[in-house]
């Protein structure tokens, strides 16, 4: 298992200051989620960095709880009571997810709003070449992770009676005025010059044209669960920052994973594809566009600014909480510490030409 791996995979003892109440947690589940049944054991999870995840383990059966952290809280983070309301309506409609058991709002039970949901046991790669497969394995998971994010761009919000779930129009300037605001009023976070250009730039380069599907948000492949077996996507985990909006701008997220250097989560910019068994980029895209009735995507360098920019404000985001002592994860150090780089690639795709049309 490499550092990364190591680092980041698996549970632990929970962290000093997360600790939750045993008692007052298993009477409410007890009360709350059908065959809960005691003794309850909790670990927490190492890779979470925005909402704490635990581990509940009973001698029947093992649960995750996600809560809201502790301390003061950006207006509308960590909302877990988004994430519950979208996994429930997902798993009702049939597409992988962790099915959700029951939602706490009150409080008073752990200190703050929680949920619960079902474990999914499978294997997760925090690595984005997939390491420990073969190269003609991997082609296969690249596929499966192409063709599951098609599929949630495919499904229709309303028909899943998440029509209200974000406002359905003009997402890409919305999603540009919300990170800007939030970067620039994070004080205790500091600036950054690149992040400043972006702030004044990317609202001037928005592509025309509108969209409206469900976005994860933050899809990439550790944050989802395959098969122990093989190339089966078993669920999508953490939705914190699901909404409704354009899928382009979903998709191209993910899509860094090609320009990414591997020392932020999720990339392997540099990396021999050929001899990785890899698909390369052109081809990735030709197969999300093949998947979902696109005939290509043009201006993917606004998209890849936008997204790298929104990623450094969410690592922006972990470098506040830090300094405000609420950072739930051992390793948000090295996370915040990417801001900089993040930025700084983030200007200069406003310069690239590259495009898929």
């Amino acid at each position: 298992m490499d550092r990364e791996m190591l680092d980041f995979s698996g549970t632990e003892k929970i962290r000093a200051g997360q600790e939750l109440p045993v008692d007052a947690l298993s009477a409410w589940l007890v009360d709350n989620v059908t065959g809960f049944c005691g003794p309850l054991y909790m670990e927490q999870f190492k890779g979470g960095q925005s909402n704490p995840t635990y581990k509940l383990v009973t001698p029947g059966k093992s649960y995750v709880l996600r809560r809201k952290p502790r301390g003061t809280l950006l207006k509308g983070a960590h909302a877990v009571e988004r994430e519950y309301r979208v996994t429930l309506a997902l798993s009702e409609a049939g597409f992988p997810v962790a099915s959700p058991l029951a939602l706490c709002a009150d409080e008073a039970v752990i200190g703050s709003a929680f949920f619960i949901m079902d474990l999914v046991p499978g294997r997760i790669f925090w690595d984005s070449t997939f390491p420990a497969l073969q190269p003609f394995q991997r082609r296969g998971y690249f596929d499966q992770l192409n063709a599951t994010l098609a599929r949630l761009h495919s499904l229709n919000p309303g028909a899943l009676g998440l029509a209200d779930y974000g406002k359905q129009t003009d997402y890409l300037k919305r999603q540009i005025a919300r990170w800007s605001t939030q970067y620039q009023n994070d004080d205790l976070a500091g600036r950054n010059v690149d992040m400043d250009r972006l702030v004044e730039w990317l609202p001037q380069h928005v592509p025309p044209g509108d969209e409206c599907r469900i976005v994860h948000g933050d899809y990439r492949a550790d944050n989802l669960v395959f098969d122990a077996n093989g190339p089966r996507v078993l669920a999508v985990l953490d939705w914190e920052l699901s909404t409704l909006g354009h899928p382009l701008a979903d998709f191209t997220y993910h899509l860094m994973m090609y320009r990414l250097p591997p020392s932020i989560i999720g990339g392997f910019a540099g990396a021999d594809l050929v001899a990785l068994g890899i698909p390369t980029e052109e081809e990735y895209v030709r197969a999300y566009c093949q998947r979902t009735g696109r005939t290509g995507i043009a201006q993917l360098n606004f998209y890849m600014a936008f997204n790298m920019f929104r990623f450094a404000a969410i690592l922006h985001g972990i470098r506040g909480r830090i300094a405000r002592g609420t950072a739930s994860s051992a390793h948000a150090q090295s996370m915040a510490a990417n801001v900089a780089p993040l930025a700084a690639m983030a200007w200069q795709q406003t310069t690239s030409r590259s495009e898929y049309a």
